[in-house]
């Protein structure tokens, strides 16, 4: 029993229609569900990924009215996206400073090539190099060439002030493996891998006891999510997590995928989440993202949900 690599990135927005128009316009992601938070219909819950809606491609939103995060320890710093090669993280960096958006330029670390960037409300971004390996599915519709698209979620960065208790559930709970370590801005970073590893299957652990905790809001990461690839694999880790008294949220049915919940020892929430059965459940893959969906639990509300949604506009 091992985890694949990672799921899904939950990150929070508090400009919804901007949001649309940044992921989908300026990184040519496609919007593969537009659905809404299940534990607040309030807000909306957007889903970008490639053309199919892959699991390891999706960078979520809920779109909460907050203030913007305060930046500190005990929390996602960095969400990588991959690409395939050099020459395509010199077209993504004129393009972006093209489009107004700043970025540090192509560095190489640990080992990769990588371009940090931040989104508007000042979500931390990067695009990584992975060679070219794995399967990538380019969408016909989007603005930016094939062989240049983000093919999917790369290294996630987090932040903790000390590493002990983060090891022992990294290592001993969920079964990753400690690689290898390196450093950044004075920092050292501690990266574990799942399953095959490589970039798609990492979790980097920067170790920064200089900071303060950090305060979620706009520009901030919500969650990160796990993959696991079935339903038997999924429910021995709802038993592993209860065997060795973690505290979780037992079985949770996202109706797109089945979910556990739970924080790690510096309170970050992590997700364990299946594979499938996906996103085209409920609407024809060729127009993912196009209207609101909503689970069948929610389907009976759906006039109520819809008037209290703003329409993305872009």
């Amino acid at each position: 029993m091992q985890l694949t690599g990672i799921h899904h990135l939950t990150a929070i927005t508090a400009q919804a229609g901007a949001n649309h128009a940044f992921y989908t316009g300026t990184l040519g992601m496609r919007l593969v569900k537009k659905t809404v938070n299940q534990d607040d219909t309030s807000a909306y819950h957007l889903f970008y990924a490639d053309a199919v809606a892959s699991p390891g491609s999706d960078l979520t939103f809920f779109d909460w009215d907050v203030q913007p995060e305060r930046r500190g320890t005990h929390s996602v710093i960095r969400t990588s996206l991959r690409v395939s090669g050099r020459a395509t993280l010199d077209w993504w960096a004129e393009r972006l400073t093209a489009a107004g958006v700043a970025h540090d330029g192509i560095v190489e670390r640990d080992g990769r090539l990588t371009l940090d960037f931040e989104d508007p409300e000042g979500q931390r971004l990067a695009l990584v190099d992975d060679g070219g390996a794995g399967d990538a599915n380019p969408w016909d519709r989007s603005p930016v060439p094939a062989e240049h698209q983000i093919r999917g979620l790369g290294p996630i960065v987090m932040s903790v002030p000390a590493l002990e208790q983060t090891d022992i559930v990294l290592t001993r709970v969920m079964e990753m493996r400690r690689v290898r370590d390196y450093e950044l801005a004075g920092s050292k970073v501690h990266v574990y891998e799942m399953g095959e590893g490589g970039p798609a299957a990492e979790l980097h652990v920067a170790v920064e006891p200089h900071l303060k905790p950090a305060r979620q809001g706009a520009g901030a990461v919500h969650h990160v999510a796990f993959r696991t690839p079935d339903m038997e694999q999924y429910r021995a880790w709802a038993k592993r997590l209860n065997e060795l008294r973690v505290p979780s949220s037992g079985p949770v049915d996202r109706f797109y995928f089945k979910s556990l919940y739970f924080r790690e020892p510096n309170g970050i929430l992590f997700e364990i989440a299946t594979d499938g059965p996906g996103f085209a459940q409920d609407e024809p893959l060729e127009t993912l993202g196009e209207s609101l969906s909503l689970p069948p639990f929610l389907e009976a509300r759906r006039a109520q949900i819809e008037a209290g949604l703003t329409p993305l506009t872009a």
